[in-house]
């Protein structure tokens, strides 16, 4: 079994802030419906807060039937997996994500403990697996991922 280096742990940090940032930002744009699917391959699996879809496609579907968000990360970790060159990335990302327009966007008549609009504590599990139609990495540089898994969960 291939041994970590401090220099892959480094790159791997910095490939899983970049997806970080960016995974994000698309989710929260105004084109997810479009953009968000291009993380993912056909095979890819997903679990969102205990419903399974697959896919592109099926994130594509979980976008269109969902209202805008707005998240904030609070952590991430990532754990370079061992056994190809460039590994594969386990991605553990924390936060919060208001849906829809915030506490402010609610009818009058919405109850004040309504969890409509109200920030929730999400956690979420990414697995990101080197792109193989992507041109060779330079030494130093970070590879190019998809996500070949990713399992979000609510946790308050």
């Amino acid at each position: 079994m291939a041994t970590l280096t401090r220099n892959d742990i480094e790159i791997a940090t910095r490939a899983a802030d970049h997806f970080t940032r960016l995974y994000y930002s698309t989710y929260d744009s105004p084109t997810r419906v479009n953009d968000l699917p291009n993380f993912y391959r056909p095979t890819s699996t997903v679990t969102w807060n205990g419903n399974p879809c697959e896919g592109s496609d099926g994130v594509k579907k979980v976008m269109e039937g969902m209202p805008s968000t707005k998240h904030e990360v609070q952590s991430f970790d990532c754990h370079p997996i061992p056994g190809s060159q460039p590994p594969s990335l386990l991605v553990t990302v924390s936060g919060n994500v208001v849906h829809g327009k915030g506490t402010a966007g609610n009818p009058v008549s919405t109850p004040s403990r309504s969890v409509d609009g109200q920030p929730r504590v999400f956690a979420q599990t990414f697995m990101l697996v080197p792109d193989p139609t992507a041109p060779p990495v330079k030494p130093g540089e970070v590879a190019k991922y998809y996500i070949g898994a990713d399992a979000m969960r609510f946790v308050g």
